[in-house]
């Protein structure tokens, strides 16, 4: 398919349109709409958060009766099902969209094709894939929920330049500077939960909130922690939205956490720990699309090993703390250079003074 000019600054126009949505949506995709008749931008929209119009219902407000022999350019298949709001498949057919360009599919069986069937069968000429790239980097998490089951899950770690997170007794704060934490703010806040382990919070005692950017919600933050060894007076318990997973049931240690408001979780065990992977397809369930991980080399290697760390992002601050350090993974000693865990650099940037890598593990 050849796209025209028009064409690519409509649906860039939508990406950018859909990014608005990228801390609001949850457990939604981010999607933006554009309506172009004769060259012309009649209306637009973008979805701003569950329980309000889609993207294509915003632009078609937006464009009245222009929209009539129009086309649509929309970053996700328009949906073809009902759910808290009516299919916008219909919409656009009852608004006399002469034609729709999507950039992707999208992965929600109860779409998947559905929504561009619908238009066809109704006359409509429908197209896509047109940026496809850029529409699957606004939503992995969306699709990997879909697709897989599981959360996208990202791995945030801030260290030295030589791959130090604490000084071997322990201090960590403040390893990179105060931009570094901000933009570490602004990947909490697109995420739909944060997780941590047990062992950062006995050290560091995180709040795991957003704080320092704009945000209407606060994240679910999630705890693993194997025996409920957490303290009533840590941060994490208070202000709500906390979920402590647990693998051996303790009702006493469970009883007080519920009473301050927090929800506990018994999980499944592996190797006498909470078992990630059934973690994962339970935050899945209940609609997380992007899981934000800090926790500490423990939970790090843990994550990487079972090949469920779908991106790392790490921040190198410019100094050098020493071979005596504490790693940013804790994995088993490797004897062959094959047994890496080889990644692809997507992005290098400074942020500050520190280095920002994000990296996904590519499987070699």
């Amino acid at each position: 398919m050849i796209y025209s000019a028009t064409d690519h600054a409509a649906m860039a126009r939508a990406l950018e349109l859909a990014e608005r949505g990228l801390f609001s949506t949850t457990p939604n995709p981010r999607v933006g709409c554009v309506i172009v008749r004769d060259g012309r931008t009649v209306g637009e929209g973008w979805h701003e958060r569950a329980g309000t119009p889609h993207a294509e219902i915003v632009a078609l407000q937006r464009a009245g009766a222009a929209a009539q022999g129009a086309t649509a350019y929309v970053t996700l298949e328009p949906c073809s099902h009902f759910g808290r709001t009516p299919p916008c498949a219909d919409a656009l057919i009852d608004a006399g969209i002469e034609r729709v360009v999507a950039a992707m599919e999208d992965p929600n069986p109860l779409v998947s094709g559905r929504g561009l069937a619908r238009l066809r069968a109704n006359g409509i000429r429908t197209e896509s894939g047109l940026m496809r790239e850029a529409a699957t980097e606004l939503n992995p998490g969306f699709i990997s929920r879909m697709t897989r089951g599981r959360p996208w899950l990202r791995l945030k770690s801030a260290a030295s330049l030589d791959g130090k997170v604490a000084l071997r007794n322990g201090l960590s704060q403040w390893i990179t500077g105060a931009e570094a934490r901000v933009d570490g703010h602004r990947w909490r806040a697109r995420a739909c939960a944060i997780l941590t382990g047990i062992g950062t919070v006995l050290k560091d005692d995180p709040a795991l909130t957003v704080r320092g950017i704009t945000c209407e919600r606060q994240p679910l933050r999630v705890l693993v922690d194997t025996r409920l060894d957490i303290p009533e007076s840590a941060r994490l318990l208070h202000g709500g939205n906390c979920l402590v997973v647990c693998a051996e049931p303790r009702p006493a240690s469970a009883g007080r956490l519920e009473a301050l408001g927090v929800e506990v979780l018994c999980m499944p065990t592996r190797n006498g720990s909470v078992d990630l992977v059934a973690l994962m397809h339970e935050l899945a369930r209940r609609g997380c699309n992007e899981l934000h991980v800090e926790g500490g080399p423990r939970l790090n290697g843990a994550l990487l090993q079972t090949g469920l760390a779908d991106e790392l992002l790490i921040y190198l601050a410019p100094r050098l703390i020493g071979d005596l350090a504490q790693g940013m993974f804790s994995v088993p000693e490797l004897t062959d250079l094959g047994q890496a865990i080889s990644l692809s650099i997507l992005d290098v940037r400074t942020v500050g003074r520190d280095l920002r890598v994000i990296a996904r593990p590519t499987g070699g």
